[in-house]
């Protein structure tokens, strides 16, 4: 008979496993190292905390992904975040300033992304970024495949504009 899947056998390598892609993914939504930190530290804390079953991997890093977005989402529409967001330009230079824990391929391009709504930025980051399939993407997300690619699609007409603008 199979075992069911445990998460509480899982917990000693979930966070070394999980902890740089939600980080990165954090970032990617919040821009900002502190946010980032507690939006992770947040998603550990309901996984530990949460009574639901997870049947295998593939859900439980779903789970942990749907779970940070969702928590900046929350984070994005908190009153405080409202009230105390930083000028453009502070946000521009603190985004240009911090190197994520992982190499950039064109630096330029990743400015761009952090600059598309959320709901283009998200699918653009997990599929160039952190190299999720379509079906992934929409199964983290909640979302249809087609609304993804279609997402995808028009993300990157959107970072397009943005960098033939910036180029003279």
């Amino acid at each position: 008979m199979e075992r069911k899947f445990e998460k509480n056998e899982r917990w000693g390598c979930l966070t070394e496993e999980y902890q740089a892609m939600l980080y990165r993914i954090a970032f990617s939504n919040l821009r900002n190292r502190a946010d980032a930190e507690d939006a992770v530290q947040e998603t550990f804390l309901r996984y530990i905390g949460s009574d639901r079953q997870i049947a295998d991997r593939e859900h439980e890093k779903a789970w942990l992904i749907r779970t940070t977005l969702h928590i900046c989402t929350d984070m994005l529409k908190s009153s405080w975040h409202r009230k105390t967001v930083a000028l453009d330009e502070s946000v521009l230079i603190e985004t240009k300033d911090v190197r994520l824990p992982y190499r950039v391929k064109d630096d330029e391009t990743l400015e761009a992304v952090l600059k598309l709504p959320i709901h283009y930025r998200n699918p653009i980051y997990l599929f160039y970024y952190e190299d999720y399939s379509i079906q992934e993407i929409a199964g983290a997300l909640n979302e249809k495949e087609g609304t993804i690619k279609t997402r995808l699609r028009r993300g990157r007409e959107e970072v397009k504009k943005i960098l033939t603008e910036r180029r003279p």
